[in-house]
C-alpha cells in the first residue's frame, strides 16, 4: 500500500465506471483526490460555448454527488492546469497524477507539457484512453498514411481486437487525511452566459444516470427500427447520447458492449440495425482520428483548393439562419430546436448546414461557430467533420454539388409536418400540402391558417433554385482554377 496521495485529473471523463485513470489510481490503494480544473484559456480559440458550460455545470454537480456518496470529494479549481496541479501536489504531498487523454490540438499540446514538467519533478504520471474505442495513431493505411475515407478506416478498426470490456467503478475510495481547498461549483460561473437554460433543463438530464437512461431507452425502444427511424426528426429514433459521450458520462466501450449484449438476447434482424448504429459510433472515432492527424482543419479546409471558394459575408442572412427565420420551415424548425434544446437531429444538421453554405454562400466556419456556442454536445472533432463534410471540403466529404433541397428534405423526412409544427408553431394550422413551402399556398389558405408571409412567418430569404444554380457555377469556377 502506497501512503502518498494520488491525483486523478478529470476532464471529459466525468464518470466513475470504465474510467481507466480513476481505476489505476484506486489500484494503488493510496488516498485518492479527484480534481477538475476549469481552464478555458487553455482551450485555444475554442473556449466552450454557453450550452456546453451549462451542461458541464450539471455534470459536475452529478459527479460531486456520486463521489460524496462514496466518501470522496470532487475538488474544483479554476486556473492554468500546471500551476494548479503543482499547488495541490505540494499541499497534499501527492506522488502520482493520472488522467485520461484528450485529442484536441490545444489540449494535446498542454497535456504533453504538463506531463513533462511533472515527471521532471519526480512524479509518476500515467495517461489512458477513456474516450475512444481505438487510439488514432494505431490505425493507418498499408502505406502508413492516415485514412481520409470513412469506410476503409472503419474496416481497419473492425480488424483490430474488439474494444475491451468496460471496467467497473473502483470498489473503494480512500480519502486523504486532509483535503485540498475546493471552489464552490457556483463560483465557476458556468451558467452565467446562458439565457435559455429553461429549455435545456426540460430536454436533458446531464450526468451518468441520465446517460444510462438514454441508452436503455434507445436499446428498448429504438434500436430495432434504427435504420428507418434515424433520419426522421419527427420520431425518437436516435440514441441522443452525444452530449453524454462528449462529457464522458458514458464511454463508447460501455455503449459498444451494451449493444452487443442486446444482440445476444434478441432476433437476428436487429443485427443490421445494430451494425448501422455502431458505425455511427465509428464516425465519431473517424472525427477524432482526422482531428488527430489534421489539427488545422478546425479552421481551414482539408482540401486546400476550397480556400479560394467565393464565400460571402452576409450578417443579415446569417442572423436569419441562426434565429430560424429563413422562410424554409424545415430549416427554421432545426435552428429553433437547437436554440430551445441545445441539440439538433443529425438529419437536420445536414439540412441546415447545406442551406447555410450552399444557399446562402456563408463560410462553414461561421456555422461551426454558432453550433459550438449553442450545442450541448459541441465536440470539436465531430463539429469540424460535420461542417467540412457538408461543405465538401473535408475528408470523405459529400461533393459540393450535392445540394439539399429543403422542401424535398422536409417532405421526405417529416412527411406529416409533425416536427415543423413542434418548433414552428405559427404554421401548425397550415394543411400538410403547404407546410413545407407556405409561400406557394393560396392566399385564402394562408388566411385561414392565420399566416401572413413577411409578418407572422418570413418569406424565403433566398430562392433555392436560383441559389443552387449559383452554387454550381461557383463550384465549376473553383474546379477551373484548382
Amino acid at each position: 500500500m502506497c501512503s502518498a496521495p494520488s491525483i486523478v485529473w478529470l476532464r471529459h471523463d466525468l464518470r466513475l465506471a470504465d474510467n481507466p485513470a480513476l481505476q489505476a489510481a484506486a489500484a494503488r490503494r493510496a488516498p485518492l483526490i479527484p480534481i477538475y480544473i476549469l481552464c478555458p484559456e487553455e482551450e485555444g480559440v475554442w473556449i466552450p460555448g454557453g450550452a456546453s458550460r451549462w451542461w458541464l455545470h450539471q455534470s459536475l454537480a452529478s459527479l460531486q454527488y456520486e463521489l460524496k456518496e462514496r466518501g470522496s470529494r470532487l475538488i474544483l479549481c479554476h486556473g492554468k492546469a500546471l500551476p494548479t496541479l503543482e499547488g495541490i501536489i505540494e499541499d497534499v504531498g501527492a506522488a502520482s497524477v493520472f488522467w485520461n487523454r484528450r485529442y484536441e490540438p490545444s489540449s494535446r499540446t498542454r497535456d504533453e507539457a504538463v506531463a513533462t514538467a511533472l515527471r521532471r519533478k519526480g512524479l509518476h504520471v500515467a495517461t489512458f484512453n477513456a474516450s475512444l474505442l481505438f487510439e488514432p495513431d494505431s490505425i493507418t493505411t498499408l502505406e502508413g498514411r492516415p485514412y481520409k475515407v470513412f469506410t476503409p478506416f472503419w474496416r481497419a478498426c473492425l480488424r483490430q481486437a474488439e474494444p475491451t470490456v468496460p471496467q467497473p467503478e473502483p470498489q473503494t475510495f480512500i480519502a486523504p487525511t486532509a483535503w485540498p481547498k475546493s471552489l464552490k461549483l457556483a463560483t465557476l460561473g458556468l451558467e452565467d452566459r446562458i439565457d435559455w437554460a429553461g429549455g435545456l433543463r426540460s430536454a436533458w438530464t446531464p450526468g451518468t444516470m441520465g446517460a444510462v437512461r438514454e441508452l436503455n431507452r434507445f436499446l428498448d425502444v429504438a434500436l430495432d427500427a434504427y435504420i428507418d427511424d434515424r433520419n426522421r426528426p419527427d420520431r425518437l429514433g436516435t440514441s441522443r447520447l452525444s452530449p453524454h459521450l462528449h462529457f464522458g458520462e458514458i464511454s463508447p466501450r460501455m455503449i459498444w458492449h451494451a449493444v452487443q449484449s442486446r444482440l445476444a438476447a434478441t432476433s437476428i434482424d436487429t443485427l443490421r440495425h445494430a451494425e448501422t448504429y455502431l458505425s455511427e459510433i465509428g464516425w465519431r472515432e473517424f472525427a477524432y482520428y482526422l482531428l488527430n492527424h489534421f489539427p488545422h482543419t478546425t479552421e481551414q479546409p482539408l482540401r486546400p483548393d476550397f480556400k479560394s471558394f467565393p464565400w460571402r459575408e452576409d450578417a443579415v442572412a446569417l442572423n436569419a439562419w441562426c434565429k430560424g427565420r429563413t422562410g424554409y420551415p424545415i430549416v427554421d424548425a432545426g435552428m429553433r430546436e437547437l436554440w430551445e434544446t441545445g441539440w439538433m437531429h443529425n438529419r437536420l444538421r445536414m439540412i441546415v448546414a447545406s442551406f447555410l453554405v450552399k444557399d446562402l454562400f456563408i463560410p462553414w466556419q461561421q456555422g461551426a461557430r454558432w453550433f459550438w456556442d449553442t450545442l450541448v454536445d459541441a465536440d470539436l472533432a465531430s463539429n469540424t467533420l460535420g461542417w467540412q463534410w457538408t461543405a465538401g471540403c473535408g475528408a470523405d466529404a459529400a461533393p459540393f454539388f450535392r445540394i439539399f433541397n429543403p422542401v424535398k428534405q422536409g417532405e421526405t423526412f417529416d412527411p406529416q409536418g409533425t416536427y415543423i409544427c413542434r418548433y414552428v408553431p405559427e404554421l401548425r394550422r397550415l394543411p400538410n400540402r403547404w407546410i413545407h413551402q407556405p409561400w406557394k399556398a393560396p392566399k385564402e389558405v394562408l388566411t385561414a391558417a392565420g399566416v401572413t408571409l413577411g409578418e407572422t412567418y418570413p418569406a424565403p430569404i433566398v430562392d433555392h433554385a436560383i441559389a443552387r444554380a449559383e452554387a454550381l457555377r461557383a463550384y465549376k469556377y473553383l474546379k477551373s482554377i484548382s
